[in-house]
């Protein structure tokens, strides 16, 4: 799955996402492809097909941003997606992700001692993480990676009532936040494709950060749970991320929580 063509691919895999208005429609021949014809997407960039075929096949990888925002428009693409687009037609170099997590977000984590909270990179690799997320699922374990968890882990397809909506969440945010032209992002793309859903989920190129939301989880132990999620940005220290979740005060899910270790 790894490629260094990731504009071309994304252009092409999200035309595919696009239905043409008939008026717009190529005249002639049977359509042999979902979403719109190379030629179609041209005429409504207003961009020249040889040219797109030379950003689709990788030759020309830098479009000027009129070409950019003529391609937004054209592709329907929704603010993520867009800012994805142009990420990757300007990308900025490569630089390592800082590992260490601060002593004082090790005590953060630890003062939330009745939520559970942890530390991940923008490759999902978990860094650190309170007694309580410990306790709520093994994937928060620091040294795990959360994307090769929700995907080729044991636990996870019975962790989540709703993992196919998690698993497509995961593949769109790993897509938002890692960098293509990292190779460790290009290894872990690599081994995750060897499971049929991901790969799946992975040639939609769909692109959505993670954000807050409700996450429901079967524990073994102490039963079902709803929680919210907030991410928090660790200032000082690019691409770490803070997850917590919480449960509605007074609700089932609190008192579950209360009962996790």
């Amino acid at each position: 799955m790894a490629t260094d063509n990731v504009l071309g691919e994304f252009i092409k895999a999200r035309r595919g996402h696009v239905t043409p208005e008939p008026e717009n429609r190529s005249t002639g021949g049977r359509r042999r492809v979902p979403g719109l014809r190379r030629d179609e997407l041209a005429r409504l960039a207003g961009i020249s097909e040889p040219y797109l075929t030379r950003l689709e096949q990788g030759v020309d990888r830098h479009p000027s941003p009129q070409v950019l925002r003529a391609l937004t428009r054209a592709l329907e693409l929704d603010e993520d997606t867009a800012a994805h687009l142009y990420a990757l037609a300007a990308p900025d170099p490569v630089r390592p992700s800082r590992r260490e997590v601060d002593p004082a977000v090790h005590q953060l984590l630890d003062t939330w001692a009745g939520n559970p909270a942890y530390v991940r990179d923008r490759h999902f690799d978990v860094l650190a993480a309170n007694k309580r997320a410990r306790a709520l699922a093994a994937m928060y374990e620091p040294g795990r990676n959360l994307v090769r968890e929700v995907f080729l882990g044991p636990e996870a397809r019975r962790l989540f009532p709703d993992w196919a909506e998690i698993a497509a969440r995961t593949a769109a945010a790993l897509r938002a936040e890692a960098d293509p032209h990292d190779p460790e992002t290009a290894r872990l793309v690599a081994e995750l494709s060897a499971d049929e859903d991901f790969r799946r989920l992975w040639a939609r190129h769909d692109v959505r950060p993670a954000r807050d939301e409700l996450k429901r989880f079967a524990h073994p132990e102490v039963g079902d749970l709803a929680l919210r999620r907030q991410a928090l940005t660790v200032g000082g220290a690019e691409h770490q991320v803070i997850i917590v979740y919480q449960a509605t005060p007074g609700s089932p899910s609190e008192a579950a929580l209360a009962r996790l270790l």
